[in-house]
Protein backbone atom coordinates (compact mmCIF):
# COMPACT_ATOMS: atom_id res chain seq x y z
CA UNK A 1 0.00 0.00 0.00
CA UNK A 2 1.45 2.75 0.71
CA UNK A 3 4.97 3.61 2.68
CA UNK A 4 5.53 1.67 6.38
CA UNK A 5 3.56 3.81 8.23
CA UNK A 6 6.20 3.69 11.22
CA UNK A 7 8.32 5.39 9.00
CA UNK A 8 6.91 8.55 7.29
CA UNK A 9 9.89 9.29 6.15
CA UNK A 10 10.77 6.91 3.85
CA UNK A 11 11.13 7.63 0.11
CA UNK A 12 10.25 5.56 -2.72
CA UNK A 13 12.69 2.64 -3.00
CA UNK A 14 12.70 -0.24 -5.39
CA UNK A 15 11.33 -3.44 -4.15
CA UNK A 16 12.46 -7.21 -4.52
CA UNK A 17 10.17 -7.22 -7.90
CA UNK A 18 12.52 -4.20 -8.99
CA UNK A 19 9.17 -2.25 -8.87
CA UNK A 20 9.41 1.71 -6.79
CA UNK A 21 7.52 1.45 -3.75
CA UNK A 22 4.62 3.64 -4.00
CA UNK A 23 5.20 7.22 -2.00
CA UNK A 24 2.59 9.22 -0.49
CA UNK A 25 4.39 11.66 1.93
CA UNK A 26 5.82 14.74 0.09
CA UNK A 27 2.59 14.44 -2.58
CA UNK A 28 0.10 14.42 0.08
CA UNK A 29 2.17 18.08 1.75
CA UNK A 30 2.17 19.85 -1.49
CA UNK A 31 -1.01 19.34 -2.19
CA UNK A 32 -2.27 19.99 1.12
CA UNK A 33 -0.42 22.92 1.33
CA UNK A 34 -0.79 24.55 -2.43
CA UNK A 35 -4.86 23.77 -2.07
CA UNK A 36 -5.72 23.94 0.98
CA UNK A 37 -9.23 25.32 0.55
CA UNK A 38 -9.84 23.00 -2.38
CA UNK A 39 -8.68 20.03 0.06
CA UNK A 40 -11.46 21.21 3.06
CA UNK A 41 -14.00 21.68 0.35
CA UNK A 42 -13.77 18.25 -0.72
CA UNK A 43 -13.00 16.18 2.20
CA UNK A 44 -14.92 18.18 4.87
CA UNK A 45 -17.52 20.49 3.08
CA UNK A 46 -19.59 21.40 6.70
CA UNK A 47 -15.51 22.89 7.62
CA UNK A 48 -15.43 24.31 4.37
CA UNK A 49 -18.76 26.80 4.40
CA UNK A 50 -18.09 27.86 8.13
CA UNK A 51 -14.35 29.22 7.17
CA UNK A 52 -14.34 32.74 6.23
CA UNK A 53 -11.59 32.20 3.45
CA UNK A 54 -10.91 35.77 2.39
CA UNK A 55 -9.16 36.55 5.39
CA UNK A 56 -6.64 34.23 4.85
CA UNK A 57 -4.65 31.12 6.81
CA UNK A 58 -1.46 30.64 7.87
CA UNK A 59 0.13 27.57 8.33
CA UNK A 60 1.75 26.72 11.41
CA UNK A 61 3.82 23.67 11.04
CA UNK A 62 6.81 24.69 12.66
CA UNK A 63 4.86 25.97 15.54
CA UNK A 64 3.39 21.94 15.48
CA UNK A 65 6.33 20.71 15.76
CA UNK A 66 7.41 22.48 18.16
CA UNK A 67 4.60 21.34 20.14
CA UNK A 68 4.57 17.63 19.06
CA UNK A 69 8.34 16.53 19.15
CA UNK A 70 7.47 12.82 20.71
CA UNK A 71 8.76 10.04 17.49
CA UNK A 72 6.18 8.04 19.39
CA UNK A 73 3.82 9.62 18.88
CA UNK A 74 4.65 11.11 15.16
CA UNK A 75 4.18 8.08 13.23
CA UNK A 76 1.57 10.02 10.63
CA UNK A 77 1.75 10.35 6.51
CA UNK A 78 1.63 13.90 7.37
CA UNK A 79 -0.35 16.58 9.86
CA UNK A 80 -0.40 20.15 9.24
CA UNK A 81 -1.82 23.16 11.52
CA UNK A 82 -3.69 26.07 9.93
CA UNK A 83 -4.85 29.61 11.51
CA UNK A 84 -8.25 30.22 10.02
CA UNK A 85 -11.26 32.57 10.57
CA UNK A 86 -14.82 31.65 10.85
CA UNK A 87 -18.11 33.66 9.72
CA UNK A 88 -18.87 34.04 13.41
CA UNK A 89 -17.92 38.09 13.61
CA UNK A 90 -14.81 37.08 16.18
CA UNK A 91 -11.72 38.90 15.43
CA UNK A 92 -9.76 36.10 16.77
CA UNK A 93 -8.41 32.91 15.14
CA UNK A 94 -9.14 29.35 15.67
CA UNK A 95 -7.12 26.36 14.67
CA UNK A 96 -7.25 23.25 12.08
CA UNK A 97 -5.55 20.23 12.77
CA UNK A 98 -5.11 18.24 9.82
CA UNK A 99 -3.76 14.40 9.99
CA UNK A 100 -3.50 12.19 6.99
CA UNK A 101 -2.76 8.74 8.26
CA UNK A 102 -1.09 6.47 5.84
CA UNK A 103 -1.35 2.91 7.93
CA UNK A 104 -3.05 1.36 10.66
CA UNK A 105 -2.28 2.75 14.03
CA UNK A 106 -4.10 1.22 17.06
CA UNK A 107 -3.45 4.43 18.81
CA UNK A 108 -4.24 7.17 16.27
CA UNK A 109 -7.24 8.57 17.96
CA UNK A 110 -5.28 8.92 21.28
CA UNK A 111 -2.53 10.78 19.02
CA UNK A 112 -5.28 13.26 17.68
CA UNK A 113 -6.25 13.78 21.59
CA UNK A 114 -3.08 14.30 22.66
CA UNK A 115 -1.87 16.55 19.70
CA UNK A 116 -5.48 18.44 20.55
CA UNK A 117 -5.13 19.10 24.31
CA UNK A 118 -1.18 20.03 23.66
CA UNK A 119 -2.46 22.75 20.73
CA UNK A 120 -5.29 23.87 23.08
CA UNK A 121 -3.29 24.28 25.99
CA UNK A 122 -0.64 26.78 24.06
CA UNK A 123 -3.15 28.64 22.12
CA UNK A 124 -6.12 28.96 24.55
CA UNK A 125 -8.21 28.87 21.42
CA UNK A 126 -10.57 26.33 19.70
CA UNK A 127 -9.00 23.55 17.99
CA UNK A 128 -10.36 21.57 15.04
CA UNK A 129 -8.65 17.94 14.05
CA UNK A 130 -9.73 16.29 11.26
CA UNK A 131 -8.25 13.00 9.91
CA UNK A 132 -8.35 11.61 6.52
CA UNK A 133 -7.20 7.77 6.58
CA UNK A 134 -5.25 6.80 3.71
CA UNK A 135 -4.77 2.87 4.88
CA UNK A 136 -5.61 -0.52 3.31
CA UNK A 137 -7.67 -1.57 6.42
CA UNK A 138 -11.93 -1.25 4.94
CA UNK A 139 -13.57 -1.39 8.60
CA UNK A 140 -10.75 0.89 10.19
CA UNK A 141 -12.37 4.28 11.14
CA UNK A 142 -11.47 5.63 14.86
CA UNK A 143 -13.98 8.28 15.50
CA UNK A 144 -13.28 9.31 18.90
CA UNK A 145 -10.97 8.27 22.32
CA UNK A 146 -11.75 9.03 25.63
CA UNK A 147 -12.30 7.80 29.07
CA UNK A 148 -14.16 8.21 32.03
CA UNK A 149 -13.13 8.12 35.89
CA UNK A 150 -14.97 8.89 39.26
CA UNK A 151 -17.45 10.54 37.05
CA UNK A 152 -14.92 12.99 35.03
CA UNK A 153 -15.49 12.27 31.39
CA UNK A 154 -12.50 13.48 29.15
CA UNK A 155 -12.27 12.91 25.69
CA UNK A 156 -12.34 14.10 21.75
CA UNK A 157 -14.96 13.32 18.74
CA UNK A 158 -13.62 13.93 15.37
CA UNK A 159 -14.64 14.41 11.97
CA UNK A 160 -12.97 11.35 9.93
CA UNK A 161 -12.99 10.77 5.85
CA UNK A 162 -11.75 7.18 4.72
CA UNK A 163 -10.46 7.09 1.07
CA UNK A 164 -11.52 3.38 0.73
CA UNK A 165 -14.85 4.99 1.11
CA UNK A 166 -14.62 6.75 -2.64
CA UNK A 167 -13.23 3.28 -4.27
CA UNK A 168 -16.81 2.31 -5.83
CA UNK A 169 -16.94 6.05 -6.82
CA UNK A 170 -13.25 6.15 -8.71
CA UNK A 171 -15.23 7.22 -12.20
CA UNK A 172 -17.41 10.06 -10.10
CA UNK A 173 -14.09 11.58 -9.17
CA UNK A 174 -12.75 11.38 -12.57
CA UNK A 175 -15.50 14.10 -13.37
CA UNK A 176 -15.21 16.38 -10.01
CA UNK A 177 -13.62 19.41 -10.45
CA UNK A 178 -12.18 19.48 -6.90
CA UNK A 179 -8.18 19.05 -7.75
CA UNK A 180 -8.27 17.04 -4.58
CA UNK A 181 -10.79 14.54 -6.38
CA UNK A 182 -8.12 13.86 -8.97
CA UNK A 183 -5.53 13.75 -6.29
CA UNK A 184 -7.90 10.80 -4.05
CA UNK A 185 -8.34 9.21 -7.21
CA UNK A 186 -4.62 8.71 -8.01
CA UNK A 187 -4.05 7.16 -4.28
CA UNK A 188 -6.71 4.89 -5.11
CA UNK A 189 -5.75 4.22 -8.93
CA UNK A 190 -2.08 3.29 -7.48
CA UNK A 191 -3.19 1.05 -5.12
CA UNK A 192 -5.59 -0.93 -7.19
CA UNK A 193 -2.45 -1.21 -9.92
CA UNK A 194 0.20 -2.16 -7.49
CA UNK A 195 2.64 -4.64 -9.31
CA UNK A 196 0.68 -4.22 -12.58
CA UNK A 197 3.19 -1.28 -14.11
CA UNK A 198 1.19 -0.98 -17.35
CA UNK A 199 -2.26 -0.90 -15.57
CA UNK A 200 -0.32 1.93 -13.54
CA UNK A 201 0.94 3.49 -16.44
CA UNK A 202 -2.67 3.75 -18.73
CA UNK A 203 -3.96 5.20 -15.25
CA UNK A 204 -1.33 7.34 -14.77
CA UNK A 205 -1.80 8.68 -18.35
CA UNK A 206 -5.72 8.72 -18.06
CA UNK A 207 -5.46 11.05 -15.29
CA UNK A 208 -2.68 13.40 -17.35
CA UNK A 209 -5.33 13.63 -19.89
CA UNK A 210 -7.65 14.58 -17.39
CA UNK A 211 -5.59 17.98 -16.29
CA UNK A 212 -5.20 19.05 -19.67
CA UNK A 213 -8.85 18.49 -20.82
CA UNK A 214 -9.74 21.13 -17.80
CA UNK A 215 -8.93 23.69 -19.13
CA UNK A 216 -7.20 25.14 -15.49
CA UNK A 217 -4.32 27.46 -15.86
CA UNK A 218 -0.22 26.19 -16.52
CA UNK A 219 0.44 26.14 -13.15
CA UNK A 220 -2.13 24.11 -11.51
CA UNK A 221 -1.58 21.69 -14.19
CA UNK A 222 2.02 21.58 -13.49
CA UNK A 223 1.59 21.22 -9.70
CA UNK A 224 -0.77 18.60 -10.29
CA UNK A 225 0.70 16.71 -12.38
CA UNK A 226 3.90 17.06 -9.67
CA UNK A 227 1.79 15.53 -7.29
CA UNK A 228 0.61 12.97 -9.43
CA UNK A 229 4.01 11.52 -11.24
CA UNK A 230 5.14 11.48 -7.66
CA UNK A 231 2.28 9.18 -6.37
CA UNK A 232 2.07 6.94 -9.08
CA UNK A 233 6.14 5.67 -9.33
CA UNK A 234 6.61 3.60 -12.59
CA UNK A 235 9.97 2.19 -14.00
CA UNK A 236 12.23 4.40 -16.14
CA UNK A 237 11.28 2.91 -19.74
CA UNK A 238 7.42 3.87 -19.00
CA UNK A 239 7.83 7.03 -17.62
CA UNK A 240 9.81 7.72 -20.73
CA UNK A 241 7.07 6.69 -22.42
CA UNK A 242 4.61 8.45 -20.21
CA UNK A 243 6.74 12.36 -21.46
CA UNK A 244 6.53 11.73 -24.94
CA UNK A 245 2.84 10.85 -25.10
CA UNK A 246 2.17 14.10 -22.62
CA UNK A 247 4.35 15.66 -25.42
CA UNK A 248 2.09 14.83 -28.33
CA UNK A 249 -0.86 15.54 -26.34
CA UNK A 250 0.45 18.93 -25.83
CA UNK A 251 1.15 19.60 -29.58
CA UNK A 252 -2.11 17.86 -31.08
CA UNK A 253 -3.77 21.25 -28.09
CA UNK A 254 -1.17 24.21 -28.60
CA UNK A 255 -0.66 23.73 -25.03
CA UNK A 256 2.98 23.72 -24.34
CA UNK A 257 2.84 23.32 -20.73
CA UNK A 258 5.49 21.52 -19.07
CA UNK A 259 8.16 22.23 -21.49
CA UNK A 260 12.10 20.18 -21.36
CA UNK A 261 12.61 22.88 -18.72
CA UNK A 262 9.89 22.48 -16.68
CA UNK A 263 10.04 18.66 -17.06
CA UNK A 264 13.73 18.54 -15.51
CA UNK A 265 12.74 20.87 -12.32
CA UNK A 266 9.86 18.08 -11.61
CA UNK A 267 12.32 15.41 -11.76
CA UNK A 268 14.78 17.03 -10.24
CA UNK A 269 11.99 18.49 -7.40
CA UNK A 270 11.28 14.71 -7.20
CA UNK A 271 15.11 13.33 -5.82
CA UNK A 272 16.13 16.37 -4.00
CA UNK A 273 12.61 15.44 -1.52
CA UNK A 274 13.77 12.11 -1.72
CA UNK A 275 17.63 13.50 -0.55
CA UNK A 276 15.75 15.69 2.06
CA UNK A 277 13.27 13.10 3.65
CA UNK A 278 15.78 10.58 4.01
CA UNK A 279 18.24 13.31 5.79
CA UNK A 280 15.24 14.20 7.69
CA UNK A 281 14.52 10.43 8.69
CA UNK A 282 17.77 9.88 9.84
CA UNK A 283 18.24 12.88 11.94
CA UNK A 284 14.81 12.25 13.53
CA UNK A 285 16.00 8.31 14.17
CA UNK A 286 19.36 9.67 15.80
CA UNK A 287 18.12 12.74 18.00
CA UNK A 288 15.25 9.89 19.22
CA UNK A 289 17.78 7.39 20.02
CA UNK A 290 20.19 10.06 21.63
CA UNK A 291 17.19 11.72 23.76
CA UNK A 292 16.32 8.12 24.96
CA UNK A 293 20.03 7.29 26.21
CA UNK A 294 20.68 10.90 27.55
CA UNK A 295 17.37 10.11 29.75
CA UNK A 296 18.00 7.03 31.01
CA UNK A 297 21.56 7.28 31.78
CA UNK A 298 21.01 11.32 33.33
CA UNK A 299 16.85 11.55 33.97
CA UNK A 300 14.44 13.27 32.10
CA UNK A 301 15.42 15.85 29.93
CA UNK A 302 15.12 19.91 30.09
CA UNK A 303 13.09 21.82 27.11
CA UNK A 304 16.05 23.08 26.43
CA UNK A 305 18.07 19.87 26.36
CA UNK A 306 15.23 18.51 23.64
CA UNK A 307 15.79 21.51 21.44
CA UNK A 308 19.19 21.27 21.31
CA UNK A 309 18.91 17.61 20.33
CA UNK A 310 16.29 18.69 17.55
CA UNK A 311 17.82 21.04 16.44
CA UNK A 312 21.55 20.15 15.87
CA UNK A 313 22.86 18.62 12.73
CA UNK A 314 23.41 14.85 11.94
CA UNK A 315 27.04 15.33 12.77
CA UNK A 316 26.61 16.93 16.26
CA UNK A 317 24.43 14.50 17.14
CA UNK A 318 27.04 11.35 16.35
CA UNK A 319 29.49 13.46 18.02
CA UNK A 320 27.53 13.80 21.24
CA UNK A 321 26.55 10.04 21.11
CA UNK A 322 29.89 9.06 21.16
CA UNK A 323 30.71 10.99 23.95
CA UNK A 324 27.82 9.52 26.25
CA UNK A 325 30.29 6.54 26.44
CA UNK A 326 32.38 8.46 29.00
CA UNK A 327 30.54 11.60 30.46
CA UNK A 328 29.83 11.52 34.17
CA UNK A 329 27.40 13.96 33.36
CA UNK A 330 24.71 15.72 30.88
CA UNK A 331 27.64 18.52 30.34
CA UNK A 332 30.00 15.88 29.20
CA UNK A 333 27.80 14.31 26.86
CA UNK A 334 27.44 18.18 24.90
CA UNK A 335 31.51 19.17 25.42
CA UNK A 336 33.23 19.14 22.51
CA UNK A 337 36.29 17.08 23.15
Amino acid sequence: MITDHTNPMQKPEQDASGDPNDDYDTPWKDAVTRYFPEFIAFYFPDVHRQIDWPRGHVFLDQELAQIVKDAELGKRLIDKLVRVATHDGDEQWVYVHIEVQGGHDSKFAERLFTYNYRLYDKYRRPIASLAVLADDREHWKPEHYGYELFGCAVGIRFPVVKLLDYEASTETLLDDPNPFALVTAAQLLTRQTKGDNEKRLAAKWRLAKLLYERNWDKQRIIDLFSVIDWMMQVPPELQKQLWQDIEQLERNRAMPYITSVERIGIEKGMQQGMQQGMQQGIHQGEATVLERQLTRRFGPLSPETLDRLANAPLDQLEHWADNILDAKSLEDVFTNH
